[in-house]
C-alpha cells in the first residue's frame, strides 16, 4: 500500500472526489486505485473564505513501489495489534477494579488472553446507571454509588466521548478498532478530533461487557473494593463490600483502575500503606456559548456545511498562573457530576449528533501541591472537597449550581438571570456571583484570561456567555506510585488509568489498561 498525505478538497466535495484527487497526485487513472482507506481527516480553516477538508489516505494499486515518492507518497504497511496469550493460568484469577476505560480494556485484554478475570464495579450496569443519573438531574436525588462518576463505563460515559489524545502509542489504533467493533462510528478511526457521543458510548460499553461475559469474565456490579490483605509485602487477598455486607476474595494480582473520584478508595489505600503522592490538576467553571456563534467564528460562511466547531485555548499569565479550556462539548450540555452528598461538581456532555444550541467547555486554572495547604498525599482531595462544598452552598442546595454571565463576572457584579444564552445545567442554576466558589487566584486568572481568549476566538468573552461552577475533577488529585514493572511497591497491585494518575482521557486510560494487562500476561 501507499500512504499519501495533505490531500485538500473543498467543503461539500462528492464521494469520488478523494479517489480522483489521490490518483491525480500519483499521475494514474482513478480506476487504477483498487482500495482507498482514509487514515486521517481534518479541517483547514485558516482561510475563512476557503475552508477545506484535508486527508491522509492509504491506497492499493498496481506498481506501488514505482509510485513511491510521487506527491510525497510512501510505502505503507500497517501492523495490527498482536493479542498476547497466557502460557499458564494462575492459582487465582486476576481481579480488575473499576469498569472505566482502563479497567474495561485491561479486563478485555486479560480475557482474550485466556485469563478470565473477576471484575468489580462499585456502580451499576450502564442501563440502570443511566436511569439513576437522569433521576438525579431531574430531582437532585443523588445515588452515591451510581452517578456520573461511578458505574459501568466510568466518568467518560457521561461526557462527549472524545477520543483525542496527546500520546503516541501503537495500541491507540487497537483501542479505536475495538470501539468500532462494538458499535462506535467508523469515522473515529480517522477523524482529527474523534468522538463517540454519550448516547452511542453507552451502547459500546454494554457490548464490551457482553464480550467479557462470553469470554468467561466474572463481572460483579455494586461490589466495592474496601480492604487489602497484605502478607510479606505482597497482595494475598482483598475485602469487597456489597449491599448485603463484606466478603473476602483471594487475590494475588489486582488491576486497580478506580477512576479519579474514588476518594474512599484512595483513603483505604493510604491507610493500608500503599505509596502515593499529591498530583497537580485544574479547577474552574464550565463556560457556555452559542454553538452557532462559535462555529461561525471558527469556519466563517462554511459553518453550516461542517460539523459543530470546537476550540482549544490556553494562556500563561504574568502572575505565573495558566488558564486553558478543557473537554469542550460542541452542541452539548453542562451536567451535574457530583458523587458525594453536599458537594457540587459540573462536567460537560454531548450526544453523537452534537446538535444542541450551546457549546460548553471547562474553563480552568492549573493548581498544584503548593496550593493544597498540606503535604498529606490526599491534600488534593481535601482541596477539591472544600470548593465543591462552597459551590453547593452558593447554589442553595439540592445540587443547583451557582451561575453568572461573563459580562457580570468581568464587572464583578452578581447576575440576576440569563441573557441571550440559556444555561443547560440540570437540576438548575442559582444566579449570583461566583466569588467564594473558587480561590481568589483562580477567579482573577479566569478574569484575566477571558479577553486574551477573546482575541483568539472572537466572542469567547461574549457578555451573555454563562459561567457555571464548579469543575474540580479535571484529573486525579493523586498518583499511586508504581515501578517500571507497572506494580506498586506492594507486589501484585497494578495501579492503572486516570484515577491512579497515569492517563488523561478515554484513549490514554484504555492504553494504560492494555499495558498493565500485557505486563500481567507476560508475568
Amino acid at each position: 500500500m501507499l500512504k499519501l498525505a495533505n490531500l485538500s478538497l473543498p467543503v461539500g466535495h462528492g464521494p469520488e472526489a478523494l479517489r480522483r484527487k489521490a490518483a491525480a497526485v500519483l499521475g494514474v487513472n482513478a480506476g487504477a486505485v483498487e482500495e482507498l482507506t482514509i487514515l486521517r481527516q481534518s479541517i483547514d480553516a485558516r482561510k475563512k473564505s476557503d475552508v477545506r477538508w484535508v486527508y491522509t489516505v492509504a491506497l492499493s494499486l498496481p506498481g506501488e513501489a514505482a509510485l513511491a515518492g510521487r506527491g510525497g507518497a510512501v510505502l505503507y504497511a500497517p501492523e495490527p495489534y498482536r493479542q498476547p496469550t497466557a502460557k499458564s493460568r494462575p492459582k487465582h484469577p486476576p481481579v480488575v477494579v473499576g469498569m472505566g476505560p482502563a479497567g474495561l480494556f485491561a479486563a478485555l485484554t486479560l480475557a482474550r488472553a485466556g485469563l478470565a478475570p473477576i471484575v468489580l464495579e462499585r456502580g451499576r450496569r450502564v442501563e440502570e446507571r443511566t436511569a439513576d443519573v437522569e433521576r438525579f438531574w431531574q430531582s437532585g436525588d443523588l445515588s452515591p454509588f451510581s452517578n456520573v462518576q461511578f458505574g459501568e463505563g466510568g466518568a467518560g460515559t457521561f461526557s462527549d466521548g472524545k477520543l483525542t489524545t496527546l500520546t503516541h502509542d501503537s495500541r491507540i489504533s487497537h483501542v479505536l478498532d475495538t470501539f468500532v467493533a462494538h458499535g462506535a462510528p467508523e469515522d473515529i478511526r480517522y477523524s482529527h478530533k474523534p468522538h463517540v457521543g454519550t448516547d452511542v458510548l453507552r451502547q459500546v460499553v454494554r457490548s464490551m461487557r457482553l464480550e467479557l461475559m462470553a469470554l468467561g469474565a466474572d463481572i460483579r456490579f455494586e461490589h466495592r473494593l474496601c480492604g487489602l490483605d497484605i502478607r510479606d509485602g505482597a497482595l494475598a487477598g482483598i475485602t469487597v463490600m456489597t449491599g448485603s455486607g463484606p466478603y473476602s476474595l483471594p487475590c494475588e494480582t489486582l488491576v486497580l483502575s478506580p477512576g479519579h473520584s474514588a476518594r474512599d478508595t484512595f483513603e483505604m489505600l493510604f491507610e493500608a500503606g500503599v505509596s502515593m503522592e499529591r498530583k497537580a490538576f485544574a479547577i474552574g467553571v464550565r463556560i457556555e456559548h452559542s454553538q452557532q456563534a462559535v462555529s461561525r467564528a471558527q469556519f466563517g460562511s462554511a459553518w453550516a456545511s461542517l460539523p459543530a466547531a470546537d476550540y482549544k485555548l490556553a494562556c500563561h499569565l504574568p502572575s505565573g498562573r495558566s488558564a486553558f479550556t478543557f473537554c469542550v462539548c460542541p452542541g452539548g450540555q453542562v451536567v451535574a457530576a457530583a458523587s458525594e452528598e453536599g458537594r457540587l461538581v459540573t462536567n460537560g456532555m454531548s450526544h453523537r449528533a452534537r446538535d444542541g444550541q450551546n457549546i460548553n467547555g471547562g474553563f480552568l486554572v492549573g493548581v498544584g501541591p503548593e496550593d493544597f495547604g498540606s503535604h498529606h498525599p490526599l491534600a488534593g482531595v481535601a482541596f477539591q472537597r472544600r470548593w465543591e462544598e462552597a459551590a453547593f452552598a452558593l447554589g442553595g442546595g439540592n445540587y443547583r449550581a451557582p451561575a453568572q454571565t461573563v459580562g457580570d463576572f468581568l464587572a464583578a457584579r452578581p447576575s440576576h438571570g440569563p441573557g441571550a444564552i440559556a444555561p443547560t445545567y440540570r437540576p438548575g442554576v442559582t444566579w449570583g456571583s461566583l466569588d467564594g466558589a473558587l480561590p481568589g487566584y483562580v477567579l482573577s486568572t479566569l478574569r484575566d484570561a477571558l479577553p486574551l481568549f477573546d482575541r483568539k476566538l472572537h466572542g469567547f468573552a461574549c457578555p451573555d456567555a454563562v459561567l457555571t461552577g464548579v469543575e474540580t475533577r479535571s484529573s486525579s488529585p493523586v498518583r499511586i506510585l508504581r515501578g517500571e514493572d507497572l506494580q506498586s511497591h506492594l507486589r501484585g497491585l497494578y495501579p492503572c488509568g486516570e484515577g491512579a494518575g497515569y492517563a488523561g482521557g478515554i484513549v490514554s486510560a484504555a492504553v494504560d489498561g492494555i499495558k498493565v494487562a500485557e505486563a500481567i500476561i507476560a508475568r
